[in-house]
């Protein structure tokens, strides 16, 4: 939906989420020489003002980077995407929240590319310039990325992480984001796919996730919840990633770092996470 804006969240609790994991995916497929692609199909802006502009209305952030960033944690994988944060700013003094893009691009090695999509138009051009000094190895697309995806598949290096993060303003946005995952993996089969949701109450999420799971033997669902779900049903108390081939890695570190991130995070004693797998043993 071109109503959508990451602004008004950027910094938060699922960004966390989101973000802990993919430096945790990219840093795997960098431990082989082999080159890979990251694909992202909702780019956004790629960086973001958080004292200023969209993210000070909310002031999402404060639940959750604001916890984090000056926190005493031991945990090496959550150092560090803290210190890849802090890349960003001038040391613990927090202006800018990196969205995926950037934090991808950080990450990428020579042979390595990344294809980036957003539709919205002024988020476009914000990412545009932000990815200016990328050069080459960055491909910018004003696209619709779960259209798009198809086209880029399989990858030529036949290595590939694709990041899907929609808004889910549209219920019809769980279907279609199905059916492209579906098509995706006919193309390219061995491909990580991670899926970002919110925690809300929609049978639509109950029958996406039910869907995503029937789609490959190997999957990792990991889900963290910030607080008590709102009475009546309706607003988001926490996110989740659905995560298609995921590395054989991945949740051990996330056993280990979950505890400390939902402590973390948590804005009453209803926070919990979850970790639920298939074919990972």
């Amino acid at each position: 939906m071109l109503s959508y804006r990451h602004a008004f969240h950027a910094g938060n609790h699922a960004d966390i989420l989101k973000h802990f994991v993919l430096i945790q995916i990219l840093e795997y497929l960098g431990q082989k020489a082999a080159p890979y692609w990251y694909i992202d199909t909702h780019a956004g802006a790629g960086l973001y003002e958080l004292k200023d502009g969209y993210a000070t209305k909310n002031a999402e952030f404060e639940t959750g980077i604001g916890r984090l960033i000056n926190s005493n944690i031991s945990s090496p994988e959550l150092c560090d995407y803290l210190d890849l944060i802090r890349s960003f700013n001038d040391g613990n003094d927090l202006l800018f929240y990196p969205g995926s893009p950037l934090l991808a691009q950080r990450l990428l090695r020579c042979d390595d590319r990344a294809h980036l999509f957003e539709l919205h138009p002024n988020d476009f051009m914000l990412l545009k310039n932000n990815m200016s000094a990328a050069g080459r190895q960055v491909k910018l697309y004003a696209a619709d990325g779960l259209a798009g995806l198809k086209g880029l598949l399989p990858p030529q290096p036949r290595r590939g992480l694709i990041l899907i993060d929609p808004s889910y303003e549209r219920n019809e946005e769980y279907k279609t984001l199905v059916s492209a995952v579906e098509l995706a993996l006919v193309r390219f089969t061995t491909g990580i796919y991670v899926i970002w949701y919110p925690l809300l109450h929609k049978r639509e999420q109950v029958r996406m996730i039910e869907r995503l799971g029937s789609l490959a033997q190997r999957w990792l669902n990991i889900t963290l919840q910030v607080k008590t779900p709102p009475h009546g049903g309706f607003g988001m108390y926490g996110s989740g990633l659905f995560i298609l081939n995921p590395p054989w890695t991945l949740q051990a570190a996330l056993e280990k770092t979950m505890p400390i991130i939902c402590e973390s995070l948590a804005q009453d004693r209803q926070a919990a996470y979850n970790i639920s797998t298939a074919g990972c043993d």
